[in-house]
């Protein structure tokens, strides 16, 4: 902890991300940023003209053994995630660790453990989870408004960016698991089913559906893709009552709520159904232009230090990686159905 009591924060990776995790966790109030460490020399000589406050080091050592450092950001592949996680807890340090969180749920779940053994916050960045447009999501199912989710359907595709290390389910998919983790609390899928093709021979699927199958008959389909014309970052979230629909590239009104559905009653022939449509009005809430990234750090930086608890633990982590890893296993399968384990399976396999 620095001189002032805020809590001390050093980056490791420098390269998309981590200039964004730098800058946001600068400008919480309980919070200083002191180091930067990358491999890459460039990299850090770009740290160093864009803040120059920062320390910065290609030696993970220096910044591992730094007393004064209380929490480590992972700006990182996700092949480094848990070495890099698991070394910054066995130093004492609590950490912060870019989506998702490992490789693995066997991963995934040593780091909860660890952290847990260790008494150290562990976080993982999920940052659409702090938009305005998710928290308005969260709120308006939340008080009921939506009424009993039916489905939840998802487009988000583009034109790269192509990843080298894993393919587009753990590179895009997590963000709408991520999504569907915060709006309905942790609720787990029964099955996940994922068929997907990978074009160019470094048999990395470039595109993929994925399909979550619930409980109750709520379902959630996701399409992704690398090799989109355009860019489409849209939701659709229908309930027997209202639907909503979330469009993040939309610059006035990301948040549509549609008073729309059907309503169904038997006739007396057992084999009819009698349909009525409604098609009532819409609105759009307000939204206010917070950061998602600042508000993420923010409840990072007080949950450390007890003032609030964690939006984004190491336990949502290893929810949405257990649910990456069954749609792997899926994909490979061609897209047969893989049953998800539960809750208390997943906790019991840390």
């Amino acid at each position: 902890m620095d001189p002032a009591g805020k809590i001390n924060v050093a980056v490791i990776g420098f390269g998309y991300w981590g200039p964004n995790v730098v800058r946001n966790f600068s400008a919480v109030d309980g919070a200083t940023v002191s180091h930067v460490c990358d491999l890459s020399q460039e990299r850090l000589r770009r740290a160093k003209r864009l803040f120059p406050f920062l320390t910065v080091t290609d030696s993970i050592e220096e910044v591992l053994s730094n007393p004064t450092i209380d929490l480590i950001a992972v700006a990182t592949p996700v092949t480094s995630h848990y070495e890099l996680g698991m070394r910054a807890l066995s130093a004492g340090k609590h950490a912060f660790i870019e989506k998702p969180l490992a490789s693995s749920s066997k991963q995934a779940g040593e780091l909860v453990a660890h952290a847990k053994r260790s008494d150290l916050k562990l976080f993982v960045d999920h940052t659409f989870v702090f938009t305005p447009a998710v928290r308005k999501m969260r709120e308006i199912y939340s008080r009921g408004e939506l009424g009993r989710p039916l489905y939840y359907d998802s487009v988000r595709i583009n034109l790269g960016i192509f990843q080298h290390d894993v393919n587009v389910v753990w590179d895009l998919v997590v963000h709408d698991l991520a999504i569907l983790d915060h709006v309905f609390e942790g609720r787990l899928p029964q099955t996940v089913a994922c068929t997907g093709a990978a074009h160019f021979g470094n048999h990395l699927a470039d595109l993929a559906y994925v399909t979550l199958k619930y409980d109750d008959d709520f379902i959630a389909h996701i399409h992704v893709n690398w090799l989109a014309p355009v860019k489409v970052r849209q939701v659709l979230l229908c309930g027997d009552k209202r639907m909503l629909i979330y469009d993040d590239n939309s610059a006035a009104e990301k948040i549509k709520v549609y008073d729309s559905g059907v309503e169904v009653a038997r006739a007396e022939d057992v084999y009819r159904l009698l349909v009525q449509y409604r098609a009532g009005d819409m609105y759009s809430p307000r939204l206010d232009n917070s950061e998602a990234l600042e508000l993420e750090a923010e409840n990072v930086i007080d949950s450390i230090r007890g003032l609030a608890q964690p939006v984004c633990g190491g336990e949502v982590g290893l929810r949405v990686v257990s649910i990456l890893e069954a749609a792997d296993e899926s994909l490979r399968l061609g897209g047969q159905a893989v049953k998800l384990k539960t809750s208390t399976e997943i906790a019991k396999a840390r």
